[in-house]
This record gives C-alpha cells, sequence and structure tokens, in this order.
C-alpha cells in the first residue's frame, strides 16, 4: 500500500465501533506506518469548541454534540484523505450514516470487558461515567446493528495490540483496491 494519497481524495478509512474499540490508536498506528494523516472527529470538536466533550454534554446536551459532530464528520469526509476516527455514537445520526455510504468504513470490534478495561473510569466519556461496564454493554447492544450496517469489514481488537489492527486493516484496504 502507497504511503502517499492523492490531494482531495476521501478518506482511506473510516473507523466506528463502541469507545474502547481503539479507533483512536489504531488510527494513529495505521497513520505511523503509512504516513497518511489521520484524523479523529473528537478532536475536531474539542479543538473547535474550546471545552472537553463532557463539558459540552453537560451545558449544551448531547443533542447538540451531536450537531457539532454531524457537522465535523461531514467536512472530514470530504476534505480529509487519511484516515478518519469517528467519535462511538457519531454513526448513530442518521445524516452521519448516510453520509458514510460510498466509504470504506471498518467496524472495530471488541470484547466488552476489554472495552471497560480500556476506557476504565473516564469521566471524558460522558456516556460511560457511571458504571461503564453496564454502559458499554448497553451502547454496544444498541449500536451494533448500526455498526454492522455500515462496516465494508469488522475487525476485532480484542486482545490484539494496535499495530496487529493496523496490519490486518492495511491488509484489508489492499484487497479492495
Amino acid at each position: 500500500m502507497s504511503n502517499r494519497r492523492a490531494a482531495g481524495t476521501r478518506p482511506a478509512a473510516v473507523l466506528i465501533g463502541p469507545p474502547g474499540a481503539g479507533k483512536s490508536t489504531v488510527a494513529a498506528a495505521i497513520a505511523a506506518r503509512t504516513g497518511w494523516q489521520h484524523l479523529d472527529t473528537d478532536e475536531v470538536i474539542v479543538s473547535q469548541e474550546g471545552v472537553p466533550i463532557s463539558d459540552i454534554f453537560v451545558v449544551q446536551g448531547e443533542e447538540h454534540f451531536r450537531r457539532l459532530e454531524a457537522d465535523a464528520v461531514r467536512e472530514a469526509l470530504s476534505g480529509h484523505d487519511g484516515v478518519l476516527s469517528l467519535g462511538g455514537g457519531a454513526p448513530m445520526h442518521p445524516d452521519t450514516a448516510a453520509l458514510l455510504d460510498g466509504h470504506v468504513v471498518v467496524f472495530l470490534d471488541v470484547d466488552v470487558s476489554e472495552a471497560a478495561k480500556r476506557v476504565g473510569l473516564n469521566t471524558a466519556r460522558p456516556l460511560l461515567a457511571i458504571n461503564p461496564r453496564a454502559q458499554l454493554n448497553a451502547l454496544l447492544k444498541q449500536r451494533r446493528p448500526r455498526y454492522e450496517e455500515l462496516a465494508t469489514f469488522t475487525v476485532d481488537t480484542t486482545g490484539r495490540t494496535p499495530e496487529e489492527i493496523a496490519q490486518e486493516i492495511l491488509d484489508r484496504l489492499e484487497e479492495l483496491a
């Protein structure tokens, strides 16, 4: 797989999945291997708003955050040509799900127990602030059908290093080329 991508093209891959699946970490590993840029829509929102996502949830509400998120995804899908990682809830917004049509979408799946270990008691994740394991289980049950529906392919991240996962994704992207 070439480390150069033509300017102005769409993302090489869009990573989706639940909190703790490793979307940002794996995207960074792919970027390190290929020289592609990595863009994380949660980081874009924090940069634009100047406050943590948890503060946006508390002060302005989840609905406001989801609108910001849909805008960030829309812009990234049309202007980013590297690897893109989305927040876990982004694909649940109907506008965002529609925008993903025609893109290479990789569902990073993870066992709930491992996701809970990875996330821990991270208060920066507002939907997981209370009882992370139970919340992850509920989120995954709710979101899994959408993740599967949107995915070009699925990669299980349970018990694997970011480098192993990145290599599998790059191999699969090569097969699609």
